[in-house]
């Protein structure tokens, strides 16, 4: 299978118009990893990357700190409490090696080359359904969280599931919780939803929200 090239872009403050440049799609194809996007956040630079299965092997031990720390804040995302980033390295390996057949889409945000945020797309689709992708696994540390890092997860994984043939992405997310509240503001439309779908980390159940974004 053809490994994905990455796809990266400067993202400039209000006001600044870009130089523009051409790319040169060679180079990008031998190169495993290029510039990350970029956004200056308070005198932080914050960087959004795709990875590679190889850079996604080597990120486990970050990433399990990211998903550990959104269920002990009681962040409803498959896992229960107590959990340490020790219990979640067997997930992240898995989305390791979803990264290295195509199956997934992993991109991670970083601040001072610490990882601190992270979403996923599930591009791996049934024969039917070629054009659709599940965003998921939208994670931002608590100590990281108030800077946008959401958003720019969120459009980053966008732009890199179109570039991937994808027009339409679907999630789902608990009611109530402050995620639900992100993804209107990002064009994201609300289906409806469905009580008793999971249980929050903590115990008791707790309804989904479904959403849904064609791609333009």
């Amino acid at each position: 299978m053809e490994k994905p090239v990455l796809r990266t872009e400067k993202i400039y403050p209000v006001g600044r118009m870009p130089v523009k440049t051409q790319p040169n799609p060679g180079k990008a194809l031998q190169n495993k990893r290029s510039a990350p996007c970029v956004l200056s956040l308070e005198n932080n630079m914050a960087d959004i990357r795709t990875l590679s299965a190889e850079e996604a092997r080597a990120a486990v031990p970050a990433l399990s700190d990211v998903l550990a720390d959104c269920v002990v804040g009681g962040a409803s995302v498959g896992f229960m409490q107590p959990y340490g980033p020790e219990d979640a390295e067997p997930y992240w390996l898995d989305v390791a090696d979803a990264v290295a057949t195509g199956g997934n889409l992993l991109l991670v945000a970083e601040l001072d080359g610490r990882i601190v945020g992270t979403v996923q797309v599930g591009a791996a689709q049934m024969p039917n359904q070629p054009h659709r992708g599940d965003l998921k696994k939208l994670l931002v540390h608590r100590s990281a969280r108030g800077r946008g890092l959401a958003r720019l997860l969120m459009e980053a994984a966008e732009r890199e599931a179109a570039r991937r043939g994808k027009t339409l992405l679907v999630l789902d997310t608990a009611t109530g919780s402050d995620a639900e509240a992100i993804y209107p503001r990002l064009g994201w439309q609300r289906v409806g939803v469905i009580p008793d779908y999971a249980l929050w980390p903590e115990g008791g159940f707790c309804d989904t929200t479904l959403f849904y974004k064609r791609l333009t």
